[in-house]
């Protein structure tokens, strides 16, 4: 185990480093000077070449570099060239609510998708699994805007069941915050519980012809006790694995849904940084996000002996 997850902290750590590098050389070839933005468009040469030598802009592209990995190292990520403000305190600001999003999205995709799958799997051939189909199809096909939209029109301003934007932060009143992301987090979560829901039928079906569930059944056990018994505890595998594979990209993927919302998350930031050319924002941006699938792809193989301890991954044993 040791050298396993040895192994794994050098391959994430390599993941990083060559992260660090692509984002770090391919956002200097975005269209744009970024002390141009800052100085303005009327700047004499003499005032952006002032502001290009206060950013450590007018220095090598190596240097640059390496002056950015040692500060990091220290836990610095530098200042937005927008604001000034020091990047860590923006990612403090924002990260949280997109990681609560993400969260929250995530369990109202599990406990819907594997309900909707196990009924599925259980009515088979009748009206509870044409629903659940139907509700399926629906999840992959209509787009998160589009759901956004229409929640707001109907459940928000129509119905008033819930607000229709603004954010509360979970330190401050745990309900509101939670009643203020009920409505991003169940768009957010709908084309992730129509995934999970195919998946948890196809493996429950799957599971069901394995012999040892023809063992089971023989001793006397109902279908039913041995679909939530057997079925259910082997199709977890699948949905681990899918919402380890999600998880990440919910995070990054956010924009669209923070944007209908008005939720000053990951994505706000995100969009921003990127149309002024706000480099250190970028750089920290990428990075979080790449940290992010490395420990969550990291604690998805953990998951998977937990849940099924027949399951080894190699290194572990």
């Amino acid at each position: 185990m040791i050298r396993y997850v040895t192994t794994r902290l050098w391959q994430a750590a390599l993941t990083l480093v060559l992260a660090s590098i692509v984002v770090f050389v391919g956002v200097r070839q975005l269209p744009g000077d970024p002390a141009l933005a800052l100085a303005g468009e009327e700047a004499s040469p003499a005032r952006l070449a002032a502001v290009r030598a206060s950013l450590g802009l007018d220095d090598s592209i190596v240097v640059q570099y390496w002056r950015f990995v040692v500060n990091a190292l220290q836990g610095d990520l530098g200042r937005s060239t927008r604001t000034g403000t020091p990047v860590t305190e923006l990612l403090g600001a924002t990260l949280p609510v997109t990681l609560w999003l993400a969260l929250y999205a995530i369990v109202v995709a599990v406990l819907v998708g594997v309900a909707l799958g196990t009924l599925a799997e259980r009515y088979r051939g009748g009206w509870p699994e044409w629903i659940a189909n139907a509700a399926a199809l629906v999840g992959l096909s209509v787009p998160n805007f589009w759901l956004g939209i229409l929640a707001i029109v109907w459940l928000a301003a129509g119905l008033g069941w819930f607000p229709a934007s603004g954010y509360v932060p979970m330190t401050t009143n745990p309900l509101s915050a939670l009643y203020h992301l009920t409505l991003p987090a169940l768009i957010l979560g709908t084309s992730l519980a129509a995934v999970i829901m195919r998946q948890t039928r196809a493996s429950m079906i799957e599971t069901m012809k394995t012999d040892f569930v023809r063992t089971a059944r023989a001793k006397g056990l109902s279908r039913g006790r041995v679909l939530f018994r057997y079925g259910l505890r082997n199709s977890m595998i699948v949905v681990v694995t899918i919402v380890g594979l999600q998880l990440g990209g919910l995070i990054s993927g956010a924009v669209v849904t923070e944007r209908i919302f008005a939720l000053p998350g990951f994505g706000k930031l995100t969009l921003d940084s990127v149309f002024t050319r706000d480099y250190p924002v970028i750089q920290a941006v990428v990075l979080v996000i790449t940290l992010g699938y490395v420990l969550i792809n990291f604690a998805v193989d953990v998951l998977y002996s937990v849940i099924n301890p027949k399951i080894r991954v190699g290194g572990t044993k």
